[in-house]
Parts: C-alpha cells; structure tokens; sequence
C-alpha cells in the first residue's frame, strides 16, 4: 500500500512518489505581480515529530488544539472580497486549495473557518468582472465565449464545493457582514455560528445576475422556506443575525467574535475526540442523502457499513461507554 505521504502528494500534484518525509512545494500560482507557494510538511516514521505548516497569502492558518485546524479569510483591510486573479483580495484559488490539502491531512480532524477584520467577506470583489468585461468585448465568436465564461463559473463553483467535498466537518464562525459569495461560501460548511451583530444577502441580483456559486442549490436545503429563500434571493435585501437563526440558516448566536469563537473551537474539540471513521463517515452520508432518495442513501449506507463497521474504532468506543466511572477516554487513530 502506498504511504500517505505517497498518497498526499498525488493528490496534490497529480503523481506519484516514493517520497515519505520533507518538504513538498508547489505552486499556487502567478496573482498580480506576485507568485507565491504553499509548503507541506509531512509527517514521516523517521521524524514522527514534524508538523506540518500552511502558508497562504490570503488565508491565516492556524492548529489551536490536536485534531483542530482554524482557517482565517485574512484580507481585512478589502474586507475579505473574494478575487481569483489578484493576491491582493482574498483568493478563491487558495480556499480551493487548502480545503483540497487538509482533506488529505490525517492530523485535521475539524475545520473551523472564520475572518479577520471588520466583516466576514463582502462577496466577490465587482473588479474580478473585469474579465468578463475583457471576454465580451473580444474577437472570439459567442461559442467560444460561453466557454471561457463556463469554465470561469466553474472555476468559482470549486473552490467552494471543496468545503463541502472536504471530508472533515467544518465550523462557520461569522461576525459582521458575510454578503453575496459569502452566502455561498458558508452555504458549503457544515455547521454556522455568528454573531448578533451579523448580516447576510443573498446579492448578486443587485449587480445583474444571478447568484452562481451554490447559494441556489445549497441555501434552500438549508432553509427549507422556498417562499423565504425566493423572496431573499429576489430582493437581494439583508437578513440580520436573529432571522438567520430562526430560519435555521445559523444554529447559535453570540454576543461578541471572542465569544463564538471560543464556542467553535469547543464544539470542535468534542468533534475531534471522536472516531474520525465515524464522524468522516457521517459527513459524507448526510451530503449524499441530502441529495438522494432515502432508498438510495440506505443502500449507500449498507455498502459504506460492509466495512467501516470493521473499524477498531468502534470497540475502543465501546469499552470506554462500559466504563461507568467514565474514566476511559478512547484514543482513535488519524484517518
């Protein structure tokens, strides 16, 4: 069996190696004038010890407790707007990539993702049009046009749709603003808290279309008020903290950023105590039935249990539930 080191760096550059320790880079990318990198380190047998470090430009990454990684949008002083092309705004390409490098990353069993400065994001920075601008006033006919627009779109849809794919559960903490891909962003994570001072819409109507990177296909599931979801995605109109919660859009409030993060990061402790077999597995079975019949999801289930129900996971679990004194604290293995 190939090692996980071995396996990591497939998943991150598309081949193979029998490199099982050290220091994997690779590029990011050109943005603006700046090229920049992302360093892995990876935990060997021969250097058990080593952690491993994530460096982004866009993004603060931090591991406040075992199992627990926090991820920062950290472009405050643009208020966290979202831009594919530029290090100067927050990166969509880098949210792609670090959830795509921590879903192979045994040691990260919970994500808590959150923002520095004044807002969570105000969605998509209105520059990052410009290429769309650019596109249309091209040479190129209409079919080759709708492709490179396709292909943009779909390019924005992946960066998110990696929080949803990442296999461990991710923790929305947001204060402030969170607008337009903000939604969309936080429509993809597992759990949502904010603030009381928090705001929410659903924007992209008030700059002429319509919202495209999953707040359509996500935000009504979530919700589950169709007249509710339409009359916000129609009106672009805010929603504040209180109604968010009473949709069923965020589950707790706070009275402070401090305060819902220390929430988030206990909640986030008790997850990463647990089997990461059981809790991976439950993330992935509630999004597939989600999406599915409940016929469907049983089947996916049954096949899913043939083997992780072989899991050592599930008899440490149990002797330490036959610990009455509760004195028995289970040690699962990284996943």
């Amino acid at each position: 069996m190939a090692s996980r080191a071995a396996r990591c760096l497939l998943r991150v550059t598309g081949r193979a190696s029998g490199v099982t320790s050290g220091q994997l880079d690779y590029s990011l990318g050109q943005h603006g004038d700046r090229a920049f990198s992302t360093s892995i380190r990876l935990r060997s047998r021969k250097d058990p010890d080593a952690k491993k470090t994530y460096s982004f430009s866009t993004l603060k990454v931090d591991k406040p407790a075992k199992g627990v990684i926090q991820v920062e949008l950290n472009r405050p002083d643009r208020l966290n707007a979202l831009n594919n092309d530029s290090w100067w705004f927050l990166s969509f390409s880098e949210i792609r990539e670090f959830f795509d490098t921590i879903s192979a990353d045994p040691e990260c069993r919970v994500v808590i993702l959150s923002a520095l400065g004044k807002h969570f994001t105000a969605g998509i920075d209105l520059q990052d049009m410009g290429f769309m601008m650019d596109l249309l006033g091209s040479d190129l006919d209409t079919s080759r046009k709708g492709l490179k627009l396709e292909q943009k779109v779909r390019d924005y849809q992946d960066s998110f749709t990696a929080i949803e794919k990442c296999p461990k559960p991710v923790i929305a903490a947001i204060h402030g603003g969170c607008i337009g891909g903000g939604v969309d962003m936080t429509s993809a994570c597992d759990i949502r808290y904010c603030t009381e001072d928090a705001f929410f819409a659903i924007k992209e109507v008030d700059i002429g279309m319509a919202a495209d990177v999953g707040t359509l296909q996500r935000f009504p599931k979530i919700v589950g008020n169709d007249s509710l979801v339409r009359e916000l995605a129609f009106t672009a109109r805010k929603f504040y903290a209180a109604e968010a919660k009473s949709i069923g859009f965020v589950s707790r409030l706070f009275d402070s950023r401090e305060t819902m993060l220390k929430a988030a990061m206990d909640v986030a402790s008790l997850i990463a105590a647990k089997s990461p077999v059981a809790v991976q597995g439950t993330k992935v079975h509630l999004n597939y039935s989600r999406d599915h019949t409940v016929q469907e999801g049983l089947e996916h289930m049954a096949i899913w249990q043939m083997t992780m129900l072989q899991s050592d996971d599930i008899m440490k679990a149990a002797m330490a539930s036959a610990d009455r004194r509760g004195k028995t604290v289970p040690e699962f293995a990284d996943v």
